[in-house]
């Protein structure tokens, strides 16, 4: 299992990624409106939502008039969104399933992988069987989008030396009981598989500072570079037409071997089905 399996990681996601998404590296400020967006632009012929999590993307689109399916693999996470929809009177088609799986029965014009989504697969087999699927629900033309970010040398030889019980504090918030959690993660990377596997630690207090809980929760995620990506798009009968260097609408020079050495930024790519 990883981290988004598990029920209380589903039902407190979007507490503590608001939380997160203030830190300098997990800004994710615009990124609803990046989508809508795209939506605007690509997908005319609808749009699924893969990796669809508790819906921020799926439900911001749907609100605005956009035809959106979603899907996650994980069931705890699609029950968080359909909840969700439900309370803003939404009737949306939401699957749990396997991205290297999925089909609904129909095509999309634009297919969204946004966050993490795509590196949560863990091999570059797992990356390829995702492409190659998602290519076949989308019609002629088709765009998807999936994000990465530039793996960096000195963070990676810094996690190349972490243990499992080497944790460090990533944020406080308020979870789902209403009482103050902290997050910690110890992260190791193999730069042989280019893997980022650990653990996830939640410590729960009461209101006087006690320890009332913790868990531990796995996850597993992979690197990838920029040339790699070229070279799954290529094989899997793709070709790249942007990226955009986080959400900001700011786009990166295609010809350029050097752009990916100036910025340590969030990477959405933009591939169109040949």
């Amino acid at each position: 299992m990883d981290l988004h399996d598990f029920k209380d990681v589903a039902e407190n996601y979007d507490r503590y990624l608001e939380a997160l998404s203030a830190t300098e590296f997990d800004n994710q400020d615009n990124f609803q409106e990046f989508y809508l967006k795209l939506a605007e632009r690509y997908g005319q012929d609808g749009v699924v939502d893969i990796a669809c999590g508790t819906g921020a993307v799926l439900l911001y689109l749907a609100e605005h008039g956009i035809e959106t399916d979603g899907t996650d693999l994980s069931e705890e996470m699609c029950k968080v969104a359909e909840s969700k929809a439900a309370k803003m009177g939404l009737n949306l088609n939401i699957y749990p399933a396997d991205m290297t799986k999925f089909d609904s029965g129909r095509k999309y014009s634009l297919a969204i992988i946004a966050r993490s989504g795509f590196m949560h697969l863990p091999t570059s087999k797992l990356q390829k069987e995702a492409l190659m699927n998602i290519r076949n629900i989308l019609l002629p033309g088709g765009i998807l989008t999936f994000n990465t970010f530039d793996p960096w040398p000195p963070v990676q030889a810094t996690q190349m030396k972490t243990t499992p019980d080497d944790y460090s504090f990533r944020v406080e918030y308020i979870n789902s009981n209403g009482n103050k959690e902290k997050i910690y993660n110890a992260i190791s990377y193999n730069p042989f598989t280019q893997q980022m596997s650990g653990n996830w630690k939640f410590v729960e207090y009461d209101s006087d500072g006690n320890v009332t809980g913790e868990r531990i929760r796995p996850l597993l995620m992979r690197q990838t570079y920029r040339y790699e990506i070229f070279l799954l798009a290529e094989l899997c009968g793709f070709e790249v037409v942007d990226i955009y260097r986080g959400y900001d609408g700011d786009k990166e020079d295609l010809n350029d071997p050097m752009s990916a050495c100036k910025f340590k930024s969030n990477i959405v790519w933009i591939l169109r089905k040949k």
